[in-house]
Parts: structure tokens; sequence; C-alpha cells
């Protein structure tokens, strides 16, 4: 069986480039990797086909993989048609949801120049993606008082006001911001404030 481990190992298949958001909400997702060509990427932003792209609707509307061919839906402004005069000629969708009561979804497109993708390459890229958006979660380990005084970093405050604020010793907020850098493994608090920002925990 095929495994993805790397941007390489998926490059070597998706010859032609590829575009995956993780963790997209309402709207934008919470990190994307867009390794699509920059030509393409200028054509389909100033042609504004995000909102046509049978690709996208398919995306978020199902989960799985799917080869672009068998996409059965309307393209009107000819997306997919269009794609092949800049070397996307073959593709697939990948899509992946997990019940989160966030509704965060994530999604991937990948094209080739030469063949239709084999189904243990569609396989191996809809599990890089479900692994990237499982990798993506937010903990669920933080307490409410490490959650707390990452916060109040987040604000700008200073230990010395967090601590006075929660009504604790500075030792007590250092613990709790310690305890919180090792659950996210980021290295400062402020990176973990950020983190925890981007989950939409705070």
């Amino acid at each position: 069986m095929l495994e993805l481990k790397s941007t390489e190992d998926v490059h070597e298949i998706a010859k032609s480039g590829y575009y995956i958001a993780l963790r997209v909400g309402f709207a934008f997702p919470q990190e994307e990797v867009n390794a699509l060509p920059t030509p393409w990427v200028d054509h389909y932003t100033t042609h504004r086909f995000m909102l046509h792209d049978p690709v996208i609707r398919w995306s978020y509307a199902n989960t799985g993989a799917v080869a672009w061919s068998g996409i059965d839906l309307p393209d009107p402004m000819r997306v997919l048609q269009q794609a092949q005069t800049f070397g996307l000629r073959y593709g697939v969708a990948v899509a992946c949801f997990d019940g989160n009561r966030e509704g965060q979804r994530s999604f991937g497109t990948f094209a080739r120049p030469d063949r239709e993708f084999e189904q243990d390459e569609m396989n191996a890229l809809h599990a890089y993606v479900s692994k990237l958006h499982r990798e993506k979660a937010p903990p669920t380990n933080l307490t409410n008082a490490e959650l707390e005084a990452l916060k109040m970093v987040k604000e700008g405050q200073r230990l010395k006001q967090i601590a006075h604020t929660l009504g604790v010793s500075e030792g007590a907020v250092k613990q709790r911001l310690r305890n919180a850098k090792t659950k996210l493994g980021a290295q400062t608090s402020a990176q973990a404030a950020a983190m925890v920002r981007e989950f939409g925990l705070i």
C-alpha cells in the first residue's frame, strides 16, 4: 500500500502541483499549502473561480477521494477545461471530516499532466490529508486555568499582571504556562497563546 510521508512524496505523484486546505471553518483554513503553478493561481484568482470550481464544491459536500473526471457537477466557467491549458490535465479531489462540532473539514486537490491517478494513489492522498487534518485538531487536554493564562498572554499582559488578576502567585502562572506549552509543543508562551487562538479556544 502506497504511503505518503512528506510534501516531496506528494509532489512525486501530483507532478503538476497541488493545494491543501486544513481545518476549513466558516470561511478560511487554519493552514493551507499551495503548490500549484503560479500562472494558474493568478488566472484562477483573477477570474474568481473559487465560487464556481466543481472540485471545491465537491470538497465541501463530500468525503473521500474522486478523480476530477468523476465529479458530476456543473462547470459553467469551464474551470477544469482551463486548468488543462496550465498543465493540470488530470486530477483528484480528496476531502475529510471527522464530525467535529466546529464543522471544520480539510480537503486537497492534486494534479498531473500525463494520466489519471491510480486508485492506490488516490487512497494515499486521502490518507495523507486525513493525517494532517487529525494533527491540526485542537487539543482537548488544556485546563480552563491554562487557557485563561494564555488568553491574558495573548492580550499582552505581563506575568505579574496575570498573577494579580487571577489572585495566584507568579509561580502558579508560570506552571500553568509551562504545562500549556508542553501540551501544545510550543517553545514560548506567546507561541502557545497564538496556537490556542488559532484553534478557536480563546
